[in-house]
């Protein structure tokens, strides 16, 4: 019986003559996960900007740009800019990255006198338990490196 219904509303969703809640509903789940992209968007531009201006980094407006703020942050952690293209290379390329850019953390948390693993805390987004809350202690995180004096 689940099975004839899930079928049922798969071709009613197909065919465009779904019931008018479940396509409300779906477009609903949809403007909330724009609005919380932006909102993410902004706040974690927003904290590395104002990293970037206290370490007094020049171009400090790149943290607006998305691809951008990567090369920013491995300049800041000593590292080459031109490090961002391991982006384009699939999978080995992004590992790569991802430690370059946990080590260029690490250097700019310790520059801003705080403790430097905190860094490593991205890394327990890949455990399944600690993601989400991994990704939100990483939130606050960059937020006291930004704005505690």
């Amino acid at each position: 019986m689940f099975n004839e219904t899930g079928s049922e509303l798969g071709k009613q969703l197909i065919a465009g003559t779904a019931p008018a809640g479940v396509i409300a509903l779906i477009m609903a789940f949809i403007v909330l996960a724009v609005i919380i992209g932006v909102v993410l968007y902004v706040y974690t531009s927003l904290v590395w900007y104002t990293i970037a201006k206290k370490l007094k980094y020049k171009p400090a407006w790149l943290a607006w740009i998305p691809i951008a703020n990567g090369a920013m942050i491995l300049q800041m952690g000593k590292f080459h800019w031109a490090w961002i293209f391991l982006i384009l290379i699939p999978i080995l390329g992004w590992i790569a990255l991802f430690v370059l850019l946990v080590i260029s953390m690490w250097r700019i948390f310790e520059k801003r006198k705080f403790p430097g693993w905190l860094a490593l805390v991205p890394i327990l987004g890949c455990v399944p338990a600690f993601g989400f809350l991994a990704s939100i202690a990483f939130l606050i995180i960059l937020g006291f490196v930004a704005w505690k004096k």
